[in-house]
C-alpha cells in the first residue's frame, strides 16, 4: 500500500466494488461529471469496467483509497493513459460523498504523484477536470500542478457543454511533502 498523511492507496478488493458503484457511479450527476460519456444504468451482476481491475491492462493502474486511521474505504484513484515512451500519464480520483471536504483529495493527488514520479519514473503527470470542480483544482494546485490551458466547451455534461481545465506537473517541478 502507498501511504500519504491521511490516506492509503491499495489494490481494489472485490468487496470495494459494490460500495464504489453505489456511492460514485449510480449517482447520475456525479458519474456524468466524472465520466467522458453519458451515464447509463448497469445490471447488478455486470462486471463494471470502471471498477473491475484488469491486471493485464498496462496503461491503467487503479487503486482503492482508504483512510489511514481505521482503514475505511473512501474512494478511487487512478493513474491512466500511461505512456511509457513519453513517460507521462493522467491522474484521476473520486471520493465518496461522505469523504469530501476533508483534505483527502489533496493527499490522494500527492500519493499519485509519488507513485508516478518515484515508483514509475514518469516525467509528466496531467489532470483534466471540469472548470467548476474547485475541489480538484485546489487539490492539484496545492500539489504543484500548473494550469496549462482551458479546453473550451469540451465536455457534454447533463445537457450543456462545460469547459475543462488542463493542469500539468513535471517531475523536476514536483516538491514531495517531507512529512508524508
Amino acid at each position: 500500500m502507498l501511504t500519504g498523511g491521511k490516506v492509503g492507496l491499495r489494490a481494489r478488493h472485490e468487496d470495494d466494488i459494490p460500495v464504489l458503484r453505489t456511492e460514485l457511479y449510480d449517482d447520475v450527476v456525479n458519474a456524468s461529471r466524472a465520466e467522458g460519456g453519458p451515464w447509463r444504468p448497469l445490471k447488478p451482476d455486470t462486471k463494471d469496467p470502471r471498477l473491475v481491475v484488469d491486471d493485464t491492462q498496462q496503461g491503467v493502474v487503479a487503486f482503492s483509497v482508504v483512510e489511514l486511521d481505521g482503514g475505511a474505504l473512501i474512494g478511487t484513484a487512478t493513474l491512466w493513459g500511461i505512456d511509457n515512451h513519453n513517460r507521462s500519464a493522467h491522474i484521476g480520483l473520486g471520493l465518496l460523498p461522505s469523504s469530501r471536504g476533508k483534505g483527502y483529495g489533496t493527499d490522494v493527488v500527492a500519493v499519485l504523484c509519488h507513485y508516478g514520479f518515484v515508483v514509475r519514473g514518469l516525467q509528466r503527470l496531467q489532470i483534466e477536470t471540469l472548470s467548476d470542480n474547485a475541489a480538484m483544482l485546489g487539490s492539484a494546485e496545492r500539489n504543484g500542478f500548473v494550469r496549462e490551458g482551458v479546453l473550451r466547451s469540451s465536455a457534454w455534461v447533463l445537457g450543456e457543454f462545460k469547459d475543462e481545465v488542463l493542469l500539468g506537473l513535471l517531475a523536476q517541478d514536483w516538491k514531495p511533502d517531507p512529512k508524508g
